[in-house]
Protein backbone atom coordinates (compact mmCIF):
# COMPACT_ATOMS: atom_id res chain seq x y z
CA UNK A 1 0.00 0.00 0.00
CA UNK A 2 1.17 3.92 0.64
CA UNK A 3 4.26 4.10 2.17
CA UNK A 4 3.09 5.81 5.25
CA UNK A 5 1.36 2.35 6.19
CA UNK A 6 5.00 0.98 7.02
CA UNK A 7 6.28 3.87 8.59
CA UNK A 8 3.05 3.69 10.77
CA UNK A 9 3.53 -0.27 11.35
CA UNK A 10 6.88 -0.48 12.50
CA UNK A 11 6.40 -0.74 15.66
CA UNK A 12 4.07 -3.20 15.57
CA UNK A 13 5.90 -5.41 13.15
CA UNK A 14 8.33 -6.04 15.26
CA UNK A 15 5.69 -6.99 18.51
CA UNK A 16 4.72 -10.28 17.20
CA UNK A 17 6.24 -12.55 19.70
CA UNK A 18 3.73 -10.80 22.69
CA UNK A 19 1.12 -10.66 20.06
CA UNK A 20 0.76 -13.44 17.64
CA UNK A 21 -2.58 -12.68 15.85
CA UNK A 22 -0.66 -9.04 15.20
CA UNK A 23 1.35 -10.10 12.48
CA UNK A 24 -1.44 -11.13 10.38
CA UNK A 25 -3.19 -7.57 10.66
CA UNK A 26 -0.01 -5.79 10.22
CA UNK A 27 0.91 -7.37 7.12
CA UNK A 28 -2.91 -7.42 5.67
CA UNK A 29 -3.00 -3.56 6.66
CA UNK A 30 0.17 -3.23 4.35
CA UNK A 31 -1.47 -4.54 1.21
CA UNK A 32 -5.37 -3.83 1.98
CA UNK A 33 -8.10 -1.89 4.04
CA UNK A 34 -9.03 -3.34 7.35
CA UNK A 35 -12.79 -3.73 7.45
CA UNK A 36 -14.05 -2.99 11.03
CA UNK A 37 -17.10 -3.35 12.95
CA UNK A 38 -18.70 -0.90 15.33
CA UNK A 39 -19.72 -2.43 18.69
CA UNK A 40 -22.49 -1.03 20.84
CA UNK A 41 -23.37 -3.73 23.47
CA UNK A 42 -24.76 -2.37 26.69
CA UNK A 43 -22.53 -4.59 28.75
CA UNK A 44 -18.95 -5.96 29.03
CA UNK A 45 -19.81 -9.96 28.60
CA UNK A 46 -21.96 -8.74 25.56
CA UNK A 47 -19.16 -6.59 24.13
CA UNK A 48 -16.58 -9.88 24.84
CA UNK A 49 -18.83 -12.20 23.10
CA UNK A 50 -19.70 -9.76 20.24
CA UNK A 51 -16.01 -9.56 19.33
CA UNK A 52 -16.14 -13.22 18.94
CA UNK A 53 -18.64 -12.57 16.48
CA UNK A 54 -17.63 -10.03 14.66
CA UNK A 55 -14.47 -11.95 13.72
CA UNK A 56 -16.31 -15.00 13.03
CA UNK A 57 -18.25 -13.14 10.16
CA UNK A 58 -15.25 -11.73 8.91
CA UNK A 59 -14.13 -8.22 10.37
CA UNK A 60 -10.11 -7.61 10.99
CA UNK A 61 -10.58 -4.85 13.33
CA UNK A 62 -13.65 -3.93 15.88
CA UNK A 63 -14.74 -0.44 17.36
CA UNK A 64 -15.84 -0.76 20.68
CA UNK A 65 -18.08 1.74 21.83
CA UNK A 66 -17.73 2.42 25.77
CA UNK A 67 -19.95 5.17 25.86
CA UNK A 68 -22.74 2.61 25.04
CA UNK A 69 -21.91 0.48 28.19
CA UNK A 70 -24.61 0.05 30.93
CA UNK A 71 -22.67 1.51 34.58
CA UNK A 72 -19.35 1.42 32.64
CA UNK A 73 -16.97 0.76 35.35
CA UNK A 74 -13.40 1.77 33.02
CA UNK A 75 -10.43 -0.57 35.61
CA UNK A 76 -12.30 -3.32 35.85
CA UNK A 77 -14.13 -3.80 32.46
CA UNK A 78 -11.34 -2.61 30.10
CA UNK A 79 -9.47 -4.95 31.77
CA UNK A 80 -11.79 -7.45 30.67
CA UNK A 81 -12.13 -5.94 26.78
CA UNK A 82 -8.90 -5.77 26.40
CA UNK A 83 -7.80 -8.97 27.95
CA UNK A 84 -10.49 -11.08 25.55
CA UNK A 85 -9.67 -9.38 22.67
CA UNK A 86 -9.39 -11.60 19.47
CA UNK A 87 -8.62 -9.11 16.89
CA UNK A 88 -7.02 -5.76 17.05
CA UNK A 89 -9.49 -3.30 19.11
CA UNK A 90 -10.15 0.65 18.51
CA UNK A 91 -11.23 1.69 22.00
CA UNK A 92 -13.83 5.23 21.08
CA UNK A 93 -15.81 6.66 24.45
CA UNK A 94 -17.98 9.67 21.97
CA UNK A 95 -18.93 12.64 24.29
CA UNK A 96 -22.70 13.98 23.43
CA UNK A 97 -20.86 16.92 22.06
CA UNK A 98 -19.55 14.81 19.14
CA UNK A 99 -22.95 12.56 18.40
CA UNK A 100 -22.02 10.15 20.97
CA UNK A 101 -23.95 8.82 24.53
CA UNK A 102 -21.54 9.94 27.39
CA UNK A 103 -22.90 12.58 29.57
CA UNK A 104 -20.73 12.56 32.50
CA UNK A 105 -17.43 14.49 33.87
CA UNK A 106 -14.81 15.34 30.38
CA UNK A 107 -12.03 14.28 32.98
CA UNK A 108 -13.08 10.90 34.07
CA UNK A 109 -13.88 10.10 29.85
CA UNK A 110 -10.02 11.27 29.33
CA UNK A 111 -8.48 9.40 31.84
CA UNK A 112 -10.56 5.77 30.74
CA UNK A 113 -9.14 6.62 27.60
CA UNK A 114 -5.59 6.96 28.67
CA UNK A 115 -6.15 3.72 30.76
CA UNK A 116 -7.36 2.04 27.37
CA UNK A 117 -4.11 3.06 25.89
CA UNK A 118 -1.95 1.99 29.17
CA UNK A 119 -3.81 -1.09 29.04
CA UNK A 120 -2.77 -1.94 25.13
CA UNK A 121 -5.65 -0.61 23.38
CA UNK A 122 -4.44 -1.31 19.66
CA UNK A 123 -6.24 2.01 18.93
CA UNK A 124 -7.67 4.96 21.11
CA UNK A 125 -9.88 7.46 19.10
CA UNK A 126 -10.01 11.00 20.89
CA UNK A 127 -12.05 13.98 19.54
CA UNK A 128 -9.89 16.69 17.40
CA UNK A 129 -10.74 19.13 20.54
CA UNK A 130 -9.37 18.02 22.59
CA UNK A 131 -6.45 15.94 20.96
CA UNK A 132 -3.68 18.81 20.70
CA UNK A 133 -2.14 17.79 24.41
CA UNK A 134 -4.04 14.11 25.13
CA UNK A 135 -2.29 12.54 22.03
CA UNK A 136 1.68 13.89 22.88
CA UNK A 137 0.72 12.90 26.28
CA UNK A 138 0.11 9.22 26.12
CA UNK A 139 2.86 9.06 23.02
CA UNK A 140 4.94 9.91 25.10
CA UNK A 141 4.35 8.30 27.47
CA UNK A 142 4.00 4.41 25.72
CA UNK A 143 6.31 5.28 22.53
CA UNK A 144 5.65 1.64 21.28
CA UNK A 145 2.08 1.30 22.73
CA UNK A 146 -0.94 1.61 20.89
CA UNK A 147 -2.07 4.17 18.19
CA UNK A 148 -3.77 7.26 18.46
CA UNK A 149 -6.69 8.41 15.99
CA UNK A 150 -7.99 11.77 15.71
CA UNK A 151 -11.49 12.12 14.95
CA UNK A 152 -13.60 14.68 13.81
CA UNK A 153 -17.65 14.40 13.44
CA UNK A 154 -19.37 17.54 11.21
CA UNK A 155 -22.59 18.44 11.38
CA UNK A 156 -24.32 19.71 8.28
CA UNK A 157 -23.32 18.86 4.28
CA UNK A 158 -19.45 18.38 4.10
CA UNK A 159 -17.54 20.88 4.02
CA UNK A 160 -15.42 22.18 0.56
CA UNK A 161 -12.19 20.75 -0.79
CA UNK A 162 -10.14 23.18 1.01
CA UNK A 163 -11.75 23.43 4.30
CA UNK A 164 -11.62 19.80 4.27
CA UNK A 165 -8.10 20.40 3.62
CA UNK A 166 -7.75 23.33 6.12
CA UNK A 167 -9.41 20.41 9.01
CA UNK A 168 -7.18 17.40 8.12
CA UNK A 169 -4.03 19.85 8.15
CA UNK A 170 -5.13 20.57 11.86
CA UNK A 171 -5.67 17.03 13.00
CA UNK A 172 -2.29 16.32 11.60
CA UNK A 173 -0.87 19.06 13.11
CA UNK A 174 -1.78 16.92 16.16
CA UNK A 175 0.57 14.35 16.10
CA UNK A 176 -2.32 11.70 15.06
CA UNK A 177 -1.31 8.53 13.88
CA UNK A 178 -4.72 8.09 11.51
CA UNK A 179 -6.91 10.88 10.89
CA UNK A 180 -10.51 10.05 10.70
CA UNK A 181 -13.46 12.77 9.47
CA UNK A 182 -17.13 11.58 9.53
CA UNK A 183 -20.06 13.29 7.83
CA UNK A 184 -23.73 13.29 6.84
CA UNK A 185 -24.21 13.69 3.16
CA UNK A 186 -27.03 15.30 2.07
CA UNK A 187 -26.52 14.35 -1.42
CA UNK A 188 -23.74 11.65 -2.87
CA UNK A 189 -21.99 14.49 -5.11
CA UNK A 190 -20.60 15.51 -1.23
CA UNK A 191 -18.68 12.27 -1.62
CA UNK A 192 -16.30 12.52 -4.04
CA UNK A 193 -15.04 15.38 -1.20
CA UNK A 194 -14.50 12.34 0.83
CA UNK A 195 -12.59 10.47 -2.07
CA UNK A 196 -10.35 13.60 -2.43
CA UNK A 197 -9.07 13.84 1.19
CA UNK A 198 -8.40 10.06 1.35
CA UNK A 199 -6.56 10.03 -1.68
CA UNK A 200 -4.52 12.73 -0.72
CA UNK A 201 -4.05 12.67 2.87
CA UNK A 202 -0.27 12.52 4.13
CA UNK A 203 -1.31 9.71 7.36
CA UNK A 204 -3.57 7.04 6.99
CA UNK A 205 -7.01 8.24 7.17
CA UNK A 206 -10.34 6.96 7.30
CA UNK A 207 -13.40 9.28 6.07
CA UNK A 208 -16.83 8.11 5.58
CA UNK A 209 -20.48 9.93 5.72
CA UNK A 210 -23.59 8.28 7.61
CA UNK A 211 -26.69 7.25 6.08
CA UNK A 212 -27.89 5.82 2.88
CA UNK A 213 -26.66 8.06 0.37
CA UNK A 214 -23.15 7.86 2.08
CA UNK A 215 -23.12 4.23 1.31
CA UNK A 216 -20.55 4.25 -1.65
CA UNK A 217 -18.08 6.03 1.15
CA UNK A 218 -17.48 2.61 2.76
CA UNK A 219 -17.92 0.41 -0.11
CA UNK A 220 -15.17 2.31 -2.08
CA UNK A 221 -12.54 3.20 0.54
CA UNK A 222 -10.14 0.83 -0.48
CA UNK A 223 -9.68 2.10 -3.92
CA UNK A 224 -8.96 5.42 -2.62
CA UNK A 225 -6.60 4.46 0.31
CA UNK A 226 -8.93 4.57 3.58
CA UNK A 227 -7.77 2.64 6.53
CA UNK A 228 -10.81 1.29 7.76
CA UNK A 229 -14.03 0.22 5.99
CA UNK A 230 -16.71 -0.13 8.44
CA UNK A 231 -19.12 -3.51 8.15
CA UNK A 232 -22.31 -4.34 10.67
CA UNK A 233 -22.57 -7.72 12.42
CA UNK A 234 -25.41 -10.03 11.01
CA UNK A 235 -28.78 -8.79 12.45
CA UNK A 236 -27.39 -5.08 13.79
CA UNK A 237 -28.68 -2.92 10.89
CA UNK A 238 -26.67 0.50 10.80
CA UNK A 239 -28.17 2.91 8.13
CA UNK A 240 -25.32 3.43 5.22
CA UNK A 241 -22.72 0.49 6.91
CA UNK A 242 -22.39 -2.36 4.36
CA UNK A 243 -23.01 -5.65 6.66
CA UNK A 244 -19.63 -7.59 7.02
CA UNK A 245 -21.46 -10.45 4.79
CA UNK A 246 -21.90 -7.87 1.97
CA UNK A 247 -18.04 -6.83 2.23
CA UNK A 248 -16.73 -10.14 2.29
CA UNK A 249 -19.10 -12.20 0.60
CA UNK A 250 -20.84 -9.29 -2.34
CA UNK A 251 -18.13 -7.02 -2.61
CA UNK A 252 -14.89 -8.63 -1.89
CA UNK A 253 -13.26 -5.41 -0.85
CA UNK A 254 -10.03 -7.32 -0.02
CA UNK A 255 -9.46 -7.44 -3.61
CA UNK A 256 -10.51 -4.01 -4.39
CA UNK A 257 -7.50 -1.27 -4.96
CA UNK A 258 -6.31 1.77 -7.09
CA UNK A 259 -7.41 0.09 -10.47
CA UNK A 260 -10.48 -0.83 -9.63
CA UNK A 261 -13.13 0.48 -12.46
CA UNK A 262 -16.36 1.72 -10.50
CA UNK A 263 -19.81 1.09 -11.67
CA UNK A 264 -22.95 1.81 -10.14
CA UNK A 265 -27.08 1.63 -10.41
CA UNK A 266 -28.13 5.39 -10.42
CA UNK A 267 -31.34 5.69 -8.73
CA UNK A 268 -33.85 6.48 -5.77
CA UNK A 269 -34.47 4.36 -3.80
CA UNK A 270 -31.46 1.95 -4.13
CA UNK A 271 -31.99 -0.45 -1.25
CA UNK A 272 -34.49 -2.54 -3.21
CA UNK A 273 -31.17 -3.72 -5.74
CA UNK A 274 -30.10 -6.47 -6.29
CA UNK A 275 -27.86 -5.47 -8.81
CA UNK A 276 -24.31 -5.90 -7.11
CA UNK A 277 -24.94 -9.30 -5.91
CA UNK A 278 -24.90 -10.31 -9.39
CA UNK A 279 -22.41 -7.94 -10.95
CA UNK A 280 -19.77 -8.31 -8.59
CA UNK A 281 -19.50 -12.21 -8.50
CA UNK A 282 -19.86 -11.90 -12.76
CA UNK A 283 -16.43 -9.43 -12.15
CA UNK A 284 -14.58 -11.80 -10.50
CA UNK A 285 -15.51 -14.92 -12.30
CA UNK A 286 -14.10 -13.22 -15.51
CA UNK A 287 -11.22 -11.81 -13.61
CA UNK A 288 -12.00 -8.01 -14.49
CA UNK A 289 -10.94 -5.64 -11.75
CA UNK A 290 -14.14 -3.86 -10.84
CA UNK A 291 -17.32 -2.95 -8.48
CA UNK A 292 -20.87 -2.32 -8.81
CA UNK A 293 -22.15 -0.01 -6.00
CA UNK A 294 -25.72 1.22 -5.20
CA UNK A 295 -26.14 5.23 -5.85
CA UNK A 296 -28.96 6.88 -4.41
CA UNK A 297 -28.73 9.95 -6.14
CA UNK A 298 -30.67 12.92 -6.07
CA UNK A 299 -29.79 15.14 -8.64
CA UNK A 300 -28.72 13.88 -12.23
CA UNK A 301 -27.50 17.20 -13.45
CA UNK A 302 -25.16 17.48 -10.75
CA UNK A 303 -24.06 14.16 -10.17
CA UNK A 304 -22.72 13.99 -13.74
CA UNK A 305 -20.84 17.38 -12.97
CA UNK A 306 -19.23 16.02 -10.31
CA UNK A 307 -18.19 12.30 -11.30
CA UNK A 308 -16.31 12.96 -14.39
CA UNK A 309 -13.19 10.91 -13.51
CA UNK A 310 -12.81 7.64 -15.81
CA UNK A 311 -12.34 6.14 -12.56
CA UNK A 312 -16.36 6.08 -12.91
CA UNK A 313 -17.09 3.90 -16.12
CA UNK A 314 -20.00 3.05 -16.20
CA UNK A 315 -23.53 3.54 -14.69
CA UNK A 316 -26.99 1.63 -14.39
CA UNK A 317 -29.79 3.46 -14.80
CA UNK A 318 -32.92 2.56 -12.04
CA UNK A 319 -36.00 4.37 -11.54
CA UNK A 320 -36.79 7.26 -11.91
CA UNK A 321 -33.92 8.24 -14.12
CA UNK A 322 -34.37 6.07 -17.50
CA UNK A 323 -36.01 8.98 -19.56
CA UNK A 324 -34.66 12.23 -17.73
CA UNK A 325 -31.04 10.94 -18.27
CA UNK A 326 -31.13 10.70 -21.72
CA UNK A 327 -30.48 14.43 -22.01
CA UNK A 328 -27.01 14.23 -20.02
CA UNK A 329 -25.39 11.80 -22.27
CA UNK A 330 -23.09 12.97 -24.86
CA UNK A 331 -24.36 10.40 -27.54
CA UNK A 332 -27.58 7.85 -27.73
CA UNK A 333 -27.76 4.27 -29.04
CA UNK A 334 -30.39 4.43 -31.91
CA UNK A 335 -32.34 1.54 -30.37
CA UNK A 336 -32.39 3.63 -26.72
CA UNK A 337 -33.25 6.79 -28.56
CA UNK A 338 -35.74 5.32 -30.60
CA UNK A 339 -37.35 3.99 -27.22
CA UNK A 340 -36.74 7.53 -25.33
CA UNK A 341 -34.93 5.82 -22.23
CA UNK A 342 -31.77 4.33 -21.41
CA UNK A 343 -30.66 1.71 -18.78
CA UNK A 344 -26.99 1.59 -19.17
CA UNK A 345 -24.23 4.35 -19.33
CA UNK A 346 -20.58 4.14 -20.40
CA UNK A 347 -17.85 6.43 -20.31
CA UNK A 348 -15.52 6.11 -23.03
CA UNK A 349 -12.35 5.90 -22.06
CA UNK A 350 -10.81 7.94 -24.91
CA UNK A 351 -12.66 11.15 -23.89
CA UNK A 352 -14.65 10.48 -20.58
CA UNK A 353 -17.89 11.00 -23.24
CA UNK A 354 -21.34 9.32 -21.73
CA UNK A 355 -23.13 6.65 -24.14
CA UNK A 356 -26.66 5.72 -23.74
CA UNK A 357 -27.75 2.22 -23.89
CA UNK A 358 -31.06 0.03 -23.44
CA UNK A 359 -30.82 -3.41 -22.48
CA UNK A 360 -34.08 -3.33 -21.22
CA UNK A 361 -35.79 -4.09 -24.48
CA UNK A 362 -34.03 -7.13 -25.63
CA UNK A 363 -33.97 -8.46 -21.91
CA UNK A 364 -37.99 -7.85 -21.58
CA UNK A 365 -39.23 -9.01 -25.07
CA UNK A 366 -36.61 -12.09 -25.09
CA UNK A 367 -37.83 -13.29 -21.91
CA UNK A 368 -41.38 -13.21 -22.99
CA UNK A 369 -40.80 -14.74 -26.36
CA UNK A 370 -39.06 -17.83 -24.53
CA UNK A 371 -42.11 -18.20 -22.44
CA UNK A 372 -44.17 -18.92 -25.35
CA UNK A 373 -41.95 -20.48 -27.46
CA UNK A 374 -41.29 -22.94 -24.70
CA UNK A 375 -45.30 -23.76 -24.50
CA UNK A 376 -45.68 -23.53 -28.37
CA UNK A 377 -43.08 -26.09 -28.86
CA UNK A 378 -45.38 -28.79 -27.84
CA UNK A 379 -47.79 -27.59 -30.63
CA UNK A 380 -45.02 -26.82 -33.19
CA UNK A 381 -42.89 -24.22 -33.88
CA UNK A 382 -43.23 -21.00 -35.77
CA UNK A 383 -40.88 -18.49 -37.54
CA UNK A 384 -42.42 -15.37 -36.60
CA UNK A 385 -42.25 -13.87 -33.24
CA UNK A 386 -45.02 -15.56 -31.28
CA UNK A 387 -46.06 -12.19 -30.30
CA UNK A 388 -46.91 -11.10 -33.74
CA UNK A 389 -50.83 -9.48 -34.25
CA UNK A 390 -51.58 -9.92 -30.21
CA UNK A 391 -52.94 -7.90 -27.57
CA UNK A 392 -49.79 -6.11 -25.66
CA UNK A 393 -51.30 -4.57 -22.30
CA UNK A 394 -48.47 -2.42 -21.01
CA UNK A 395 -49.24 -0.86 -17.69
CA UNK A 396 -46.68 1.66 -16.81
CA UNK A 397 -44.87 4.64 -19.85
CA UNK A 398 -41.77 5.17 -17.99
CA UNK A 399 -38.58 3.75 -18.48
CA UNK A 400 -39.13 0.45 -18.17
CA UNK A 401 -42.43 0.25 -19.84
CA UNK A 402 -41.46 2.69 -23.21
CA UNK A 403 -38.67 -0.47 -23.04
CA UNK A 404 -41.23 -3.10 -22.92
CA UNK A 405 -43.55 -1.41 -25.48
CA UNK A 406 -41.07 -0.16 -28.35
CA UNK A 407 -39.80 -4.21 -28.10
CA UNK A 408 -43.48 -5.84 -28.45
CA UNK A 409 -43.90 -3.16 -31.72
CA UNK A 410 -40.64 -4.30 -32.90
CA UNK A 411 -42.42 -8.11 -32.81
CA UNK A 412 -45.62 -6.68 -34.86
CA UNK A 413 -47.93 -6.77 -31.75
CA UNK A 414 -50.47 -3.91 -31.11
CA UNK A 415 -49.83 -2.48 -28.07
CA UNK A 416 -52.24 -0.41 -25.46
CA UNK A 417 -50.77 1.78 -22.96
CA UNK A 418 -52.08 2.93 -19.58
CA UNK A 419 -50.46 5.12 -17.66
CA UNK A 420 -51.35 7.30 -14.49
CA UNK A 421 -50.26 10.53 -16.56
CA UNK A 422 -52.10 10.03 -19.82
CA UNK A 423 -49.86 12.29 -21.58
CA UNK A 424 -47.05 10.04 -20.98
CA UNK A 425 -49.06 7.15 -22.33
CA UNK A 426 -49.82 9.40 -25.26
CA UNK A 427 -46.94 10.00 -26.60
CA UNK A 428 -45.83 6.55 -25.85
CA UNK A 429 -48.73 5.42 -28.30
CA UNK A 430 -47.35 7.58 -30.89
CA UNK A 431 -44.12 6.28 -30.96
CA UNK A 432 -45.59 2.46 -31.26
CA UNK A 433 -48.92 3.22 -33.52
CA UNK A 434 -50.59 2.31 -30.34
CA UNK A 435 -53.33 3.36 -27.97
CA UNK A 436 -53.24 5.22 -24.81
CA UNK A 437 -55.16 4.85 -21.86
CA UNK A 438 -55.84 6.21 -18.36
CA UNK A 439 -54.42 4.42 -15.71
CA UNK A 440 -57.37 4.06 -13.75
CA UNK A 441 -59.44 2.39 -16.54
CA UNK A 442 -56.73 -0.26 -16.82
CA UNK A 443 -58.80 -1.67 -13.73
CA UNK A 444 -62.25 -2.25 -15.81
CA UNK A 445 -60.27 -2.98 -19.09
CA UNK A 446 -61.09 -6.42 -20.54
CA UNK A 447 -58.60 -8.01 -22.78
CA UNK A 448 -59.08 -9.78 -25.74
CA UNK A 449 -58.65 -13.28 -25.32
CA UNK A 450 -54.69 -14.69 -25.65
CA UNK A 451 -53.43 -11.25 -24.92
CA UNK A 452 -50.20 -10.31 -23.05
CA UNK A 453 -50.33 -8.19 -19.89
CA UNK A 454 -46.91 -6.65 -19.02
CA UNK A 455 -46.59 -4.58 -15.65
CA UNK A 456 -44.16 -2.09 -15.64
CA UNK A 457 -45.07 -0.16 -12.70
CA UNK A 458 -43.25 -0.56 -8.88
CA UNK A 459 -47.07 -1.72 -8.14
CA UNK A 460 -46.28 -5.38 -6.11
CA UNK A 461 -42.60 -4.14 -4.82
CA UNK A 462 -41.59 -4.87 -1.84
CA UNK A 463 -42.39 -3.61 0.58
CA UNK A 464 -46.32 -2.53 -0.73
CA UNK A 465 -46.22 -6.63 -2.01
CA UNK A 466 -50.49 -7.41 -1.48
CA UNK A 467 -51.62 -4.67 -4.98
CA UNK A 468 -51.78 -5.83 -8.54
CA UNK A 469 -52.43 -3.47 -11.32
CA UNK A 470 -55.16 -5.16 -12.64
CA UNK A 471 -59.09 -7.06 -11.83
CA UNK A 472 -58.00 -10.02 -10.76
CA UNK A 473 -60.96 -11.36 -12.99
CA UNK A 474 -59.94 -10.40 -15.60
CA UNK A 475 -55.90 -12.13 -15.41
CA UNK A 476 -57.84 -15.89 -16.93
CA UNK A 477 -58.14 -13.84 -20.66
CA UNK A 478 -54.31 -13.36 -20.68
CA UNK A 479 -51.96 -16.22 -22.44
CA UNK A 480 -49.18 -14.53 -20.09
CA UNK A 481 -48.54 -11.95 -17.80
CA UNK A 482 -44.95 -10.89 -16.80
CA UNK A 483 -43.86 -8.59 -13.82
CA UNK A 484 -40.71 -6.05 -14.32
CA UNK A 485 -41.00 -6.01 -10.42
CA UNK A 486 -38.31 -8.54 -9.20
CA UNK A 487 -38.67 -8.14 -5.66
CA UNK A 488 -40.23 -9.96 -4.85
CA UNK A 489 -39.64 -12.83 -7.27
CA UNK A 490 -42.81 -14.17 -7.43
CA UNK A 491 -45.33 -10.88 -6.48
CA UNK A 492 -48.48 -11.35 -6.12
CA UNK A 493 -49.57 -10.18 -9.47
CA UNK A 494 -47.68 -13.70 -10.83
CA UNK A 495 -49.00 -15.55 -8.14
CA UNK A 496 -53.08 -14.58 -9.36
CA UNK A 497 -52.22 -14.54 -13.21
CA UNK A 498 -50.71 -18.50 -12.08
CA UNK A 499 -53.59 -19.43 -10.40
CA UNK A 500 -56.24 -18.24 -14.04
CA UNK A 501 -54.03 -20.51 -16.06
CA UNK A 502 -51.73 -18.05 -17.26
CA UNK A 503 -48.15 -18.57 -18.52
CA UNK A 504 -46.08 -16.40 -16.14
CA UNK A 505 -42.89 -14.54 -16.07
CA UNK A 506 -40.36 -12.54 -13.52
CA UNK A 507 -39.22 -9.72 -13.59
CA UNK A 508 -35.95 -11.52 -12.51
CA UNK A 509 -35.62 -13.09 -15.99
CA UNK A 510 -35.87 -9.55 -17.56
CA UNK A 511 -33.22 -8.81 -14.53
CA UNK A 512 -31.02 -11.44 -15.42
CA UNK A 513 -30.63 -10.92 -19.69
CA UNK A 514 -30.67 -7.08 -19.21
CA UNK A 515 -27.71 -7.25 -16.89
CA UNK A 516 -25.95 -10.16 -19.10
CA UNK A 517 -26.31 -6.81 -22.03
CA UNK A 518 -24.86 -4.31 -19.10
CA UNK A 519 -21.89 -6.73 -18.64
CA UNK A 520 -21.12 -7.04 -22.44
CA UNK A 521 -21.22 -3.41 -21.86
CA UNK A 522 -19.50 -2.50 -19.31
CA UNK A 523 -16.36 -4.98 -19.69
CA UNK A 524 -15.95 -5.46 -23.70
CA UNK A 525 -16.11 -9.08 -22.67
CA UNK A 526 -18.64 -11.86 -23.62
CA UNK A 527 -20.87 -12.26 -20.45
CA UNK A 528 -20.72 -15.76 -18.37
CA UNK A 529 -24.03 -16.17 -18.79
CA UNK A 530 -24.32 -19.31 -17.36
CA UNK A 531 -22.76 -18.60 -14.32
CA UNK A 532 -24.76 -15.43 -14.11
CA UNK A 533 -27.75 -17.20 -13.87
CA UNK A 534 -26.68 -19.32 -11.46
CA UNK A 535 -25.68 -16.55 -9.14
CA UNK A 536 -29.59 -15.73 -9.98
CA UNK A 537 -31.27 -19.07 -9.54
CA UNK A 538 -28.89 -19.21 -5.82
CA UNK A 539 -30.07 -15.89 -4.27
CA UNK A 540 -32.76 -14.29 -5.95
Amino acid sequence: MLPFFQKLLRVEAGATATEPYLQIYVDKLLSDSLVCAPLMARSVEQMVIDMQRAKAQGADAVEVRLDFIDSFQPSPDLETIIRNKPLPVIIVYRPRWEGGQYEGDEHTRLEALRLAHDLGADYIDVELKVASYLVGEVKNKHQAGGKVIVSSYLNGATPSKEDLGHLVARMQATGADIIKVVSNADDITELERIFHLLSRSEVPAVAYSLGERGLISQLLCPKFGGALVYGAMEGNSIPGLPTLDNLRETYKVENINSDTKVFGLVSKPVSHSKGPILHNPAFRHANYNGIYVPMFVDDLKEFFEVYTSPEFAGYSVGFPYKEAVVQFCDEVHPLAKSIGAVNTIIRKPSDGKLIGYNTDCEGSIAAIEDALKEQKSINGASLNSPLAGKQFVVAGAGGAGRAIAVGAKSRGARVIIFDIDLARAESLAQVVSGEAQPFESLAHFQPENGAILANATPIGMHPSTDRIPVAEATLGSYQLVFDAVYTPRKTRLLKDADAAGAITVSGVEMFLRQAIGQFNLFTGREAPKDFMREIVLSKF
